[in-house]
């Protein structure tokens, strides 16, 4: 397969577990330089070394909160590649109580994360792109932002935002070279079920007991695929379902 992508600079939200995290080995796989986000910092700089190491590439440590607009806003001031790639993957679900229930906390941190997170990012990087005319955004949403179920009433609602978001952003940049595309993943094993339930990690491994869920490597493969079409291809949205899951609520277990 042909690689388009040798030498282009990739910056990934979330990097330091999970989709992030392959996506990052993946991209530096196809020789792409990277900047790597997260607040994690140990984590991200034995990543940084894992990757220059192994693949001879650049890569550079964003240790910050997406959250957090005006640390957002100093990192990419003071950038100095261009990000020809955008990856918006830092997003987390907390519980999984009814909205009667639901801590106030916990729909702040979705609401924070998944959505104004994926603003913050969109918004002070997507100029440049805008004015050079190429680039690409690829939001990591989920089938959530598809289909709602009970109990994730603000998680669901806040994928369904980065998917409306998604779409609006490529109207927005419509007439120019800029890409536009989002991947929704269902199951995917990760830290995922450990953070939405606080860590309770029996409840978290519950949630992938007998069947076989997706990696993160599954979605990396996928996000590296949308990335590396022709120019002139842009793939809105992939909904992606390990083959055991049907929808948000149906899934097939093995007895």
């Amino acid at each position: 397969m042909t690689n388009r992508l040798e030498e282009k600079w990739v910056f990934v939200t979330g990097a330091t577990s999970g989709i992030g995290k392959a996506t990052a080995k993946i991209f530096a796989n196809a020789s792409c330089n990277l900047i790597i986000n997260g607040r994690r910092k140990k984590r991200l700089e034995q990543l940084q070394k894992q990757l220059k190491e192994q693949h001879a590439v650049a890569v550079e440590i964003a240790c910050f909160d997406v959250r957090d607009r005006q640390v957002c806003s100093d990192f990419i001031s003071e950038l100095e590649p261009s990000v020809d790639i955008l990856i918006n993957n830092a997003g987390l679900a907390r519980g999984k109580d009814a909205v009667y229930d639901a801590p106030f906390e916990d729909w702040d941190e979705m609401i924070d994360t998944n959505i104004k997170g994926v603003l913050n990012m969109t918004r002070l990087i997507s100029p440049s792109m805008k004015e050079r005319n190429t680039g690409h955004i690829i939001n990591v949403g989920s089938i959530a932002g598809h289909e709602s179920y009970p109990g994730g009433s603000v998680y669901c609602a806040s994928k369904h935002a980065v998917k409306a978001f998604t779409e609006a952003t490529k109207k927005d940049l419509h007439g120019t070279n800029v890409r536009v595309s989002m991947v929704s993943p269902g199951l995917v094993e990760t830290e995922f079920s450990n953070v939405r339930f606080h860590g309770d990690d029996e409840r978290a491994d519950e949630v992938y007991n007998n069947l076989d869920p997706l990696t993160g490597e599954d979605i990396a493969e996928i996000i590296l695929f949308m990335a590396n079409r022709p120019p002139h291809v842009n793939i809105m949205d992939s909904i992606v379902l390990p083959v055991s899951q049907s929808s948000s609520s149906m899934v097939a277990r093995n007895e």
